[in-house]
């Protein structure tokens, strides 16, 4: 894959209110690389999910505004609307999504959900990785609790790595897919 850029962006969805409610898709913002700061992006693009239909178009300017973010001189040269970081003014980077696809390629944590289960773990897992298509109409925000009826049912911390893409076409090489990715993210998957 090749490098389009080196410049490290580091985007959030603030959770934002109206008359009517929270709004489900929030509002986007750079963070700042000390995570001190944020500065409201929505005259670039309103939310992540826009910012990544319109990647070719809006990632210059949210560059440009992660520059002026991270610029040395202090806070007298940032915008109006930078603010301090909270990270309990989060929502997810984003509040629902088309797709949430799931591979596990650790085979030790595929034996330890089936022996949970009391399943055995197929031959054809030692070979081939498992993925799955998930629930992706709603996702927590970082510090929201995980509710649970039961924790009988074997809730756990998974930290996993997500690499969220625009539209990769079917049948894409791995190195033409990897044009296609947009973002990195940490995230607990329950």
């Amino acid at each position: 894959a090749r490098v389009v850029s080196n410049m490290a962006l580091r985007l959030a969805t603030h959770a934002r209110r109206s008359d009517a409610g929270w709004e489900r898709d929030g509002a986007l913002v750079v963070v700042s690389a000390d995570h001190t700061r944020l500065l409201d992006a929505t005259h670039v693009a309103p939310t992540l999910q826009h910012a990544l239909e319109h990647w070719p178009r809006v990632r210059p300017a949210l560059e440009a505004l992660q520059a002026t973010l991270d610029a040395d001189g202090g806070d007298e040269r940032l915008p109006a609307n930078a603010r301090a970081f909270d990270a309990a003014e989060l929502a997810a980077p984003l509040p629902r999504a088309y797709a949430w696809l799931d591979g596990s390629a650790y085979i030790n944590h595929v034996e330890l959900v089936r022996k949970a289960r009391g399943a055995e773990v197929p031959a054809c897992f030692y070979t081939s990785p498992l993925m799955y298509q998930g629930g992706s109409d709603g996702f927590l925000a970082p510090l929201a609790p995980i509710e649970a009826d039961d924790e009988e049912w074997g809730i756990d911390f998974e930290g996993e790595i997500g690499v969220i893409v625009d539209d990769v076409p079917a049948g894409a090489s791995a190195s033409d897919a990897a044009e296609h990715i947009r973002l990195i993210v940490l995230l607990n998957d329950v």
